[in-house]
C-alpha cells in the first residue's frame, strides 16, 4: 500500500521556499521513520509517500512538526561549457523575436541556481531563464532527447543526463556530464548549487554504459541464460528514498503478481526474482530449483510439462525452461527458493533502464541464488482472473479539474504505447496543461497540452511539468504493469 501528498511552501521560484523544501527533505531522509517510502523536493514542493500499515498518516504529520535539523546552505558555483547546437535552437530565435546570437547570450546571462534533480538520475532543475527565453514546453514530448541536450521550459533551464523522452526546447549540448554511475560521486550538481552556462566547441560526451549488477562470477549458480527474451530483469522491491536524486522507483511493474511468486518458494516479500515482460527467455537449471511463475500472458513449460502460472514446480537441473504465450497480460514473475544474486545500487538491486544502471538479461548470463532455501514444490495460489477492460479507480491529482476528471471518467481509453516507464492513452482529449515541475506520483495521470493522456508507472521521472488531473487507485496499480498495447482501458469513479 502507498500514500502520499504535497507540502508546498511557496509558489513560483521562490528560493526561500525552495530552502525549505529542501531542508525537511534532508531531516527526514538524514534518518527516515520506517515506512516512509520517498521524500522528493523540488522548486517549493515537497512530495511524501509513505505505507499507511508501517506509518500512519497522523505520525508522520506529527514529525513533520518538528523543526528541521539545519538550514540547507548555499552550494558551489560550477561553470557548464555548452556547445549551442540545439535542435530547437532556431526556432526558439523565431519564437522569441531575436537572433540566434542573442539567444546564447540571454541563455548564458544568469547565474542560475539548482532548485532540484529530478525526472532521470542527476537532471538538474534550474532557474531563472531571462523572459524573453520563457517558452512553453512541446504540445507534446518526443519520445527520445539526445543525451546532454541542454534545454529550457518556462523559466526553467536543464540538462538531459541521458536519452530520454522530453518536452523542452533544446538548445545546445553539455560538454560535460552532469551524471555517471560509475564515478564516486555520479552527480555532477547538487540542489542549493549555481550555473554558470559558457558557450564552448569540443566532443560531445560519451555516454556511460550499464552499471552491472549482476555478479560475474555467482556464489551459488543455479540458472544459465540459453536465450534472452524481449525484456526480462532482475528485480527486488524497488529503489525507495531515492527519488531526490531523479533515480526511478522501478522494481517489479505488477508488485501483486510479484508477492505472489515469492510466496509461493517460501521467499520473503521483496527477493530478486525476474521479471519477464511479453516474449520470454529460455533458461536452463544448473541446480535442481523449486521455482513458481506469477502474472500473466505466459505460462511455463519444463521437460515438455505445461505449468499455469499460481503453482510452484521442480525445475530439475540440466534442464530447460520456457514460456509459452497463453491468455491476455503483459508480464509475469519467475521465483526460485532462496532468491537470486545481485548487486544493489543505493537499496535496490533493480534496475533504473534510463539512469544506466543495470541492464537486461541477454545469452550467456549465468544467475545464482541469493541463499540455499529449502522449498516444496507444489503449492499453488489461484490469481483472479484478467479482465478484457483494465478498469481502474480514479482518484484527484494535484491539479484536479471537474472538466478533466469527467473527461477521464468519458472513456473508454486504447493503450497506445506501454512500457515501464508509462501507458500513453488514445481515447477522448482531456484537457492539459503544464507548469513548473514538481514531484511525480507513482500513477499520476499526466495530461500535457496536446489532450493525450500518460499514466505514470515504476521507471517514471521524478519530477515533471505536465498537469495531472487525477491518479490511478494504488490498489490497480498492479493493473497497469499488465497493460499491453491495444488493451482498452476504463477509468471509474472510486
Amino acid at each position: 500500500m502507498l500514500e502520499g501528498f504535497y507540502l508546498r511552501f511557496g509558489e513560483g521560484l521562490s528560493e526561500e521556499a525552495n530552502r525549505r523544501a529542501l531542508a525537511l527533505a534532508e531531516t527526514l531522509l538524514q534518518a527516515p521513520p520506517p515506512g516512509l517510502l520517498d521524500a522528493v523536493p523540488a522548486y517549493g514542493t515537497l512530495y511524501l509517500e509513505y505505507d499507511p500499515r508501517r506509518l500512519p498518516r497522523a505520525r508522520l504529520l506529527r514529525l513533520l512538526k518538528a523543526p528541521p535539523r539545519e538550514e540547507v546552505g548555499e552550494g558551489r558555483v560550477v561553470e557548464v561549457p555548452v556547445r549551442y547546437d540545439g535542435e530547437d535552437l532556431r526556432e526558439v530565435a523565431g519564437r522569441a523575436g531575436l537572433s540566434v546570437e542573442a539567444v546564447k547570450a540571454l541563455h548564458q546571462k544568469p547565474l542560475y541556481r539548482v532548485y532540484a534533480l529530478g525526472f532521470t538520475p542527476g537532471f538538474p532543475f534550474m532557474a531563472p531563464v531571462e523572459p524573453p527565453l520563457r517558452l512553453p514546453r512541446r504540445p507534446h514530448p518526443r519520445p527520445r532527447v539526445p543525451a546532454h541536450s541542454v534545454a529550457v521550459a518556462g523559466p526553467q533551464t536543464g540538462i538531459y543526463p541521458l536519452p530520454s523522452p522530453g518536452g523542452w526546447n533544446l538548445l545546445g549540448t553539455s560538454l560535460v556530464a552532469v551524471y555517471d554511475p560509475h564515478r564516486p560521486e555520479p552527480f555532477l550538481l547538487r540542489p542549493g548549487d549555481r550555473v554558470r552556462f559558457r558557450e564552448a566547441e569540443g566532443p560531445t560526451p560519451e555516454e556511460p554504459p550499464p552499471l552491472e549488477l549482476l555478479p560475474e562470477d555467482p556464489l551459488l549458480p543455479a540458472i544459465r541464460v540459453e536465450e534472452a527474451g524481449l525484456l526480462d530483469l532482475v528485480v527486488d522491491g524497488g529503489r525507495f528514498l531515492a527519488g531526490h536524486l531523479g533515480l526511478a522507483r522501478s522494481g517489479p511493474l505488477d508488485p501483486y503478481s510479484a508477492r505472489v511468486a515469492n510466496r509461493l518458494v517460501g521467499n520473503p516479500e521483496g527477493a530478486p526474482l525476474l521479471e519477464i515482460a511479453y516474449k520470454g527467455p529460455v533458461l536452463t537449471a544448473l541446480r535442481p530449483l523449486v521455482a513458481a511463475l506469477a502474472g500473466y500472458g505466459l505460462w511455463v513449460e519444463v521437460d515438455g510439462e505445461e505449468v499455469p502460472p499460481g503453482r510452484s514446480f521442480l525445475w530439475p537441473r540440466g534442464k530447460a525452461l520456457r514460456l509459452l504465450p497463453k491468455g491476455r497480460g503483459a508480464r509475469v514473475y519467475l521465483a526460485v527458493a532462496g532468491g537470486l544474486e545481485a548487486k544493489p545500487f543505493l537499496g535496490s538491486v533493480s534496475p533504473d533502464l534510463r539512469g544506466r544502471i543495470g541492464r537486461p538479461l541477454k545469452a550467456g548470463d549465468v544467475l545464482g541464488l541469493k541463499a540455499l532455501r529449502p522449498a516444496r514444490a507444489g503449492l499453488a495460489y489461484p490469481l483472479p482472473p484478467l479482465p478484457e477492460v483494465l478498469a481502474l479507480r480514479l482518484l484527484p491529482g494535484p491539479q484536479h479539474t471537474r472538466e478533466a476528471f469527467l473527461a477521464l471518467l468519458e472513456g473508454p481509453f486504447r493503450v497506445a504505447r506501454a512500457d515501464r516507464v508509462g501507458l500513453e492513452l488514445e481515447g477522448p482529449e482531456v484537457p492539459g496543461g503544464e507548469g513548473l515541475s514538481e514531484p511525480t506520483p507513482l500513477g499520476g495521470v499526466q495530461v500535457p497540452p496536446s489532450g493525450r493522456p500518460l499514466v505514470l508507472l515504476a521507471d517514471k521521472g521524478s519530477l515533471g511539468g505536465y498537469a495531472k488531473p487525477a491518479l490511478v487507485d494504488p490498489r490497480d496499480l498492479w493493473l497497469l504493469g499488465q497493460a499491453w498495447p491495444g488493451a482498452w482501458v476504463r477509468f471509474r469513479a472510486p
